[in-house]
């Protein structure tokens, strides 16, 4: 058994879920791998039960229900090793549901000031300067 795999899982400093609201699942891993992969189940996928939860407030339950739908799955098989793949899945789900908790400030809209629309402007117009004097030349014209 991994370490870990049979503690509780610490999402953020608010919220920490019971190791018995975590669900696995166990396959075999796709790929390479000879014999080994051909018979032993080290794909682990682990579930969380958003909707069926007793740690979640109602907030953060509307905000993971909306982020994941009513439950998170996810399933790991990068390693040959079934404990290293059960840590590698546990830390992608505790960095999913607290990425989905983080509360982002919504942005207020503001107008450029008038010395940045007069930069642009005439920087546009130096360019376009800079692009009619790539033209081609008029052989017959004597400037």
């Amino acid at each position: 058994m991994s370490p870990g795999a049979d503690r509780d899982l610490q999402v953020n400093e608010h919220l920490v879920i019971p190791v018995g609201e975590l669900e696995w699942s166990f396959g075999r891993s796709g790929g390479p791998g000879g014999q080994h992969a051909n018979t032993a189940d080290t794909r682990a996928e682990v579930r969380f039960d958003i909707e069926g939860s007793a740690v979640l407030d109602d907030q953060q339950r509307q905000r993971l229900l909306t982020a994941f739908g009513s439950e998170i799955r996810v399933g790991v098989s990068d390693e040959r090793s079934q404990a290293r793949n059960r840590a590698i899945a546990r830390d992608r789900l505790a960095r999913r549901l607290a990425g989905a908790l983080v509360h982002r400030r919504r942005r207020v809209a503001t107008r450029p000031k008038r010395g940045a629309v007069e930069r642009r402007l005439s920087a546009k117009a130096r360019r376009s300067q800079v692009k009619r004097g790539r033209g081609r030349v008029d052989p017959r014209r004597d400037d």
